[in-house]
């Protein structure tokens, strides 16, 4: 366990060494979020009966915060000593796949909550939120973030440069947050959307965290944790898989 230990605290003396980039920024880029649509909707929109708008938005972008920053985690982390590498430094040692694993995305989950809880302290400087399920909410968090730790993994073994990386930043990860009801509610959509909503696993995420909140939600809990829950399987099997056939890294 001696390597999967010191994987682990390697990555997040990486992402720690330049907090400023990977937990300030993202912070500040969130509040910027909290700000703008506070000021413009909270007089106008009312989600929850009893909860201001701005008291709903606070949960959804610190959900949003966590997945986004799990993410880029493990994804820059490996693509990085993929172009630079230094890879070879991982492979070398006797390390059996799923520490490689273990590692990533306990460091992911990591950098994502300390993001979180960074935004979440501050949001209360906006309006004041109470936890209802503390149980719901950390497991939400937390399957939330592994999640995402691992889908930057997979990211990172398949991309061949930065730019194929950015693409799923962008053209993946980023839309399924933004129309995943960190806004707004699916119940204020059109049917068509509400159904293709239902189809995201980023809306089962943040609509279970924010039930860990304020105890109301647009789907049960239940189900939302049990969808995630199978999606984290998925993704676990597939990124172990991978790594224990070397995919893209020892080739």
């Amino acid at each position: 366990m001696t390597g999967l230990w010191t994987l682990f605290y390697k990555e997040l003396l990486r992402f720690w060494k330049v907090s400023l980039q990977t937990v300030l920024s993202p912070l500040v880029t969130t509040l910027l979020y909290l700000l703008i649509f506070s000021h413009v909707l909270a007089a106008h929109v009312q989600v929850y009966p009893g909860v201001g708008y701005t008291s709903f938005l606070i949960p959804g972008l610190v959900m949003m915060a966590m997945l986004q920053n799990a993410y880029a985690n493990s994804s820059s982390s490996l693509i990085q000593s993929k172009m630079a590498g230094n890879i070879v430094f991982l492979l070398l040692p006797p390390l059996a796949y799923w520490e490689f694993f273990a590692a990533y995305v306990a460091a992911a989950v990591v950098r994502g909550l300390v993001v979180g809880i960074g935004v979440g302290l501050a949001g209360l400087w906006f309006a004041p939120i109470a936890v209802s399920h503390p149980l719901w909410l950390v497991s939400f968090a937390l399957a939330g973030c592994a999640m995402l730790g691992m889908l930057g993994i997979i990211t990172a073994l398949w991309a061949a440069s930065y730019d194929q990386m950015a693409a799923v930043q962008n053209f993946l990860i980023m839309p399924l947050t933004f129309l995943s009801g960190v806004f707004y509610s699916i119940h204020s959509l059109p049917p068509f959307w509400q159904a293709l909503s239902r189809y995201n696993p980023f809306f089962y995420m943040i609509d279970g965290f924010r039930y860990g909140f304020f105890g109301m939600s647009d789907v049960s809990p239940a189900l939302g944790l049990s969808i995630v829950g199978g999606c984290c399987l998925a993704l676990s099997l597939t990124t172990l898989a991978l790594l224990k056939s070397g995919y893209k890294l020892r080739n």
